[in-house]
């Protein structure tokens, strides 16, 4: 049996007891490791895309009709019915309807004789009256849109300003005037302001196409595109070295003024 002075020098092994709190705070720091390496396995976007975080709650629907409901659901700045009656985007897809009902009746002129005044009245949204546009689609700070004969439009598409759903041209070689030339672009697509969406491709559901982006080839569903962003040449006055491949001989002085 051994001895009680030696019992008491041995050193003995204490169990550390933890509150409820404490370990709650614990489990808490090992799930906030799990999800941050999670997310840097995600792959990066390119610069200036940004997808927004999904809100909580869903937005109350108004009284009004869907080409009216969503201005208010995506524009922010629209606060009442009679400022929502000022967008250009909402009258051109009026017209559009009309010109569009036309159009399938075979009536000859008149649909175009429409499209070509809404163009005029809504500052430069030129719709094709063949065009076919599902339902809540919207034109944010409408100018300078271009959608073609055989475009298709689903349902809750939103562009920006200086879209072009278009052709690849007529010198191109092509499937003929009678057959689709012009994109498809499928439900909850969204367009930022410039882009051109050209040939009788198609633009997955719910893909986001950045500004000034040149689209060539069909998109998957739930893609992002972006154009290659805007590069500094020239840094107060003096260019700058990685980018001399691109400054095409420039000495310092610009031969242009913005």
């Amino acid at each position: 049996m051994p001895h009680l002075s030696t019992l008491a020098g041995q050193q003995e092994k204490v169990i550390p007891i933890m509150t409820q709190h404490e370990v709650e705070n614990r489990e808490g720091e090992i799930a906030a490791d799990h999800a941050e390496g999670e997310i840097a396995r995600l792959p990066e976007l390119p610069p200036g895309v940004f997808i927004p975080v999904p809100g909580t709650r869903p937005r109350r629907r108004t009284r009004w009709p869907d080409a009216i409901d969503v201005i208010f659901e995506k524009d922010p700045a629209c606060r009442n019915i009679f400022e929502a009656l000022l967008y250009q985007g909402l009258w051109a897809i009026f017209y559009h309807r009309i010109a569009h009902a036309l159009y399938k009746a075979h009536i000859p002129f008149l649909p175009r004789f429409i499209s070509q005044f809404a163009r005029l009245m809504t500052g430069g949204i030129e719709i094709h009256p063949g065009a076919k546009i599902g339902k809540r689609f919207f034109i944010d700070h409408g100018a300078g849109i271009v959608v073609g004969e055989t475009a298709e439009i689903g349902n809750n598409v939103m562009l920006y300003h200086q879209v072009t759903l278009g052709a690849t041209g007529w010198w191109r070689p092509g499937p003929g005037r009678r057959q689709k030339r012009h994109p498809t672009i499928e439900d909850d697509v969204t367009i930022g302001v410039g882009a051109a969406v050209l040939g009788p491709i198609t633009i997955g559901k719910g893909s986001k196409i950045g500004a000034m982006a040149l689209v060539l080839e069909s998109v998957p569903p739930n893609s992002v595109v972006a154009s290659k962003p805007a590069e500094l040449l020239v840094k107060g006055g003096t260019p700058l070295q990685e980018h001399q491949e691109l400054t095409q001989g420039w000495s310092g002085e610009m031969d242009y003024q913005i």
